[in-house]
């Protein structure tokens, strides 16, 4: 019974690990923080990740699996398949901000390690994209998926630094 309770206090410390540092960023954010967020000591944050350069490469990753798993529930047609997963991608920005947040800070971590795993996890979503518009027959997939990346990436800004109208709302998709 031990074992359960240890992985949800593991899930809390990577959830508050993904709060802390999509509101503060990596430099400053402690493992302190991200304790108190948890309501744990902050130790105890130690038992789990060895140091905050690793909670935060599990939390980026968190954002990233999200990520997947989204447009992964995305059913579509070729003609609809682009801007419904435009909208899903919307959607979990409502929903959850930390991740969009994370990547964008992520972007800005210097550590290998952490840009490591900003290429990996940009990598899985390009190659998953792509996979997915040349499964449904969609014309110039790579120049498609370039175009759906870069608006992906002007959303995670435009929603960072809260200027909506850097994508402008609505457009012809």
């Amino acid at each position: 019974m031990a074992r359960p309770k240890k992985e949800k206090r593991k899930e809390d410390i990577l959830e508050a690990g993904l709060e802390v540092f999509a509101k503060r960023g990596y430099y400053n954010t402690t493992t302190a923080l991200i304790a108190e967020k948890a309501g744990i000591s902050q130790p105890y944050v130690f038992k789990f990740f060895k140091t905050k350069e690793e909670l935060f490469i599990a939390a980026l990753d968190r954002a990233f699996e999200r990520i997947l798993q989204t447009f992964e529930n995305v059913e579509a047609n070729q003609d609809n398949l682009v801007a419904k997963m435009i909208d899903a991608y919307e959607e979990l920005s409502e929903s959850n901000p930390n991740e969009i947040a994370l990547q964008v800070i992520g972007l800005s971590v210097m550590e290998e390690s952490i840009q490591k795993s900003m290429r990996k996890g940009l990598s899985n979503i390009r190659n998953y994209t792509l996979e997915r518009f040349r499964s449904k027959g969609i014309p110039n997939g790579e120049r498609e998926v370039t175009t759906f990346m870069a608006r992906g990436m002007l959303c995670n800004i435009s929603f960072f630094i809260e200027l909506p109208e850097l994508i402008g709302g609505e457009q012809d998709r």
